[in-house]
Formats: C-alpha cells, sequence, structure tokens
C-alpha cells in the first residue's frame, strides 16, 4: 500500500547535487516539498523545476524546503540546472536527488503500475515518477499529488494548497473549495456553535454543518 495521509514518510539517504543527505535530518523543523521527475532534459520537467525555482521566495516565506528528484546520476543535474535557469530566469538553489536505483522512487510508491525498468529505460518507462508530496515539520505527509507525463504541474494550486493546510494544521478548522488566502474558512464539527463563537469570533452558519469563520 502506498503513503497516506498522516503516515510518518519513510526516511532515506540519498546522493543529491549539493552532497548526501539523511532525508529526516534535512528537513529538520521545516515544512518539506518532495517533488519528482523522470529524467533530466525533458521538457515539461524543465519547465515544472523553472517553476520551482521562481517561487523561491514564496517557500521561504511558508518555512519551507523543497527538494527535487531525477532518476538520473547527480553529475547530470548540475548541466540541467543551467538549462532550468536559462528558461526561468531564477536560480535553481535546491537540492536534487539522483535516485538512479530508484530506492527513494520505490520507497514513496511513485513507479507507475505497469513499470519495466532496466538500463535500456526511458523516461516513458518510468512515467509516473511525477510525483509532489508535502510534509509537515513532524515528518507526516499532509498531501500528496501524482501527475502523468503529458500534463504540467500547477504550482500555483501546490502553494494555495500548502497555505491550506498550514492554515488549519493542528487547528479545528478546513478550508472550502476553491480557498484562497484571506478567505473565511470552515469551522471543524467537532466545535459547537458557541465553541467556534468562543475560539474564532463571528459564526456564519450556512447549513447546520456549515459554519464559517473568518480566517
Amino acid at each position: 500500500m502506498g503513503l497516506r495521509i498522516n503516515d510518518i514518510v519513510p526516511n532515506f539517504t540519498a546522493k543529491t547535487d549539493q552532497g548526501e543527505i539523511d532525508f529526516h535530518e534535512w528537513i529538520g523543523d521545516s515544512w518539506a516539498i518532495l517533488f519528482s521527475h523522470p529524467k533530466d532534459f525533458t521538457p515539461v520537467c524543465t519547465t515544472e523545476f523553472g517553476a520551482v525555482a521562481q517561487l523561491s521566495a514564496e517557500w521561504e516565506k511558508r518555512g519551507v524546503k523543497v527538494i527535487g528528484l531525477s532518476t538520473d546520476p547527480v553529475e547530470d543535474h548540475g548541466p540541467w540546472k543551467k538549462d532550468i535557469e536559462s528558461f526561468s530566469g531564477a536560480p535553481a538553489g535546491f537540492p536534487i536527488i539522483g535516485d538512479t536505483d530508484l530506492n527513494v522512487s520505490k520507497l514513496y510508491d511513485m513507479l507507475p503500475a505497469d513499470a519495466y525498468l532496466d538500463e535500456n529505460s526511458t523516461a516513458a518507462d518510468a512515467a509516473s515518477v511525477r510525483a509532489l508530496f508535502i510534509i509537515s515539520p513532524d515528518k507526516k505527509l499532509q498531501l500528496s499529488m501524482l501527475y502523468p507525463m503529458s500534463v504540467g504541474r500547477n504550482f500555483a494550486e501546490v502553494l494555495r494548497a500548502l497555505d491550506g493546510i498550514q492554515k488549519t494544521y493542528g487547528k479545528p478548522l478546513a478550508t472550502p473549495a476553491n480557498w484562497a488566502v484571506g478567505q473565511d474558512v470552515i469551522a471543524a464539527l467537532s466545535l459547537s456553535d458557541e465553541q467556534a463563537a468562543e475560539k474564532f469570533g463571528e459564526v456564519d452558519i450556512k447549513l447546520p454543518y456549515l459554519r464559517f469563520v473568518k480566517a
């Protein structure tokens, strides 16, 4: 069975273009995003790594460390980063794992159902090594996304989801559909109307089970 929400994510050691890491130690007390790709020097992956680079100030503002993964060796990551930076116009300061043995890809259940990987494998054989995981400081999985090779990820949505997770983390709150920062949030059903009002102020009761409060 794959990783589930609130699982402690598996720890691993791996080579990156910035040296070897112990993943849990690397996360430390921060939030973390692990995002993966099947191969360096591929078109969709280059645009996505570029998008992550462009958002460096946003990750920092939210206390998030980001780390990429490719199944190519770390020696290829440096030249590829030059392409990423040329395309995006932003420095790619985050590390990239070289998962040549697919240890992390298998540990995090990223591979497609029909994966057949040998020395002649191409990016298409590892198509579903296009995953993203948001991990909280307690090393627990808070969100996972899997994308096919043909669809580039929407990192504005990743950022929106991260904001929602951080807004509700450890609190009796949830965010409604299409929520954005600054909009009202939902009081959890574990609170009575009176408790919600005491904790969050005015309660806007749309339905007995749908109550909005100010963020």
